[in-house]
């Protein structure tokens, strides 16, 4: 038996700071239970789709051990934001009223250096494991998406994975295909323990548990195109592509090996 996994809603009172990275713009805010958020918002960039990538790339990172910083549901109310006098910014809150991403604030935090901080073999494998089953672009020496707080790894934004939502009507073909983009992977030369993760992480990461993170997602980032898909199905998509890439994972895995073995 499967437990649920539990998610907070939190109404946001605050907003902090704008992070300019990229143009999806997220903020620093803060909500009523007195915490600071880093808020992904559902009125910018890719919308509502990034939001869904995100949330069930950071809870599969958390059910295979992984840390990463809470997720809760963020709710925006048609006040916010009245008052803030950058208009771009004023706009983007007016698109976001309702439930947005929040990340917990990891305060003092610091971006990960893969020429500072060494990373296990085993550690690098899991992500990568990971990131090939999300089909995760963005885990680059570039823009790593990894913090070191507190003298641990945690992962972020998960919201460029799962590129097969912006054209539905392959997502079969697409949940068997190789993840080539895997070789710009920032931890893909430490990679080293890709096959004994491969047979953890398919233990955990069984159809109830998939089905129990995707159940999750809230109704209303389920809505929008292409309109002839419903939500229950937009929801059974997600878990079936999910559910069809763990068990085809040596495809991933292979490509995640060739791939490392040519950098050397």
């Amino acid at each position: 038996m499967i437990d649920p996994i539990s998610i907070r809603t939190v109404n946001v009172t605050r907003y902090i700071t704008p992070l300019r990275e990229g143009g999806s713009l997220p903020a620093i805010a803060e909500a009523d239970d007195g915490f600071m958020y880093v808020l992904k918002f559902r009125g910018a960039g890719q919308g509502v789709k990034a939001l869904i990538a995100d949330f069930i790339g950071g809870e599969i990172a958390r059910a295979v051990g992984l840390k990463v910083p809470e997720l809760v549901f963020a709710k925006l109310d048609t006040a916010f934001g009245r008052t803030e006098p950058d208009e771009e910014i004023q706009d983007l809150l007016k698109a976001s009223v309702g439930v947005n991403l929040g990340v917990h604030y990891l305060s003092g935090s610091i971006t990960f250096d893969p020429g500072v901080t060494k990373i296990h073999p085993l550690l690098a494998s899991q992500i990568v494991w990971l990131d090939c089953l999300l089909t995760n672009v963005d885990r680059t020496a570039r823009n790593t998406n990894l913090l070191i707080w507190n003298k641990e790894l945690w992962l972020i934004d998960h919201g460029a994975s799962l590129y097969f939502h912006h054209s539905w009507y392959n997502w079969q073909e697409q949940a068997t295909r190789a993840f080539a983009q895997v070789k710009d992977h920032v931890l893909l030369p430490y990679a080293t323990e890709l096959s004994s993760v491969d047979s953890i992480f398919k233990k955990v990461l069984s159809p109830e548990k998939i089905n129990s993170i995707v159940s999750m997602i809230p109704d209303e980032w389920l809505l929008g195109d292409p309109v002839e898909i419903n939500i229950s199905e937009r929801r059974k998509v997600y878990a079936d592509f999910l559910q069809t890439r763990i068990v085809h994972s040596d495809i991933f895995i292979n490509e995640a090996e060739h791939a490392r073995k040519a950098l050397i």
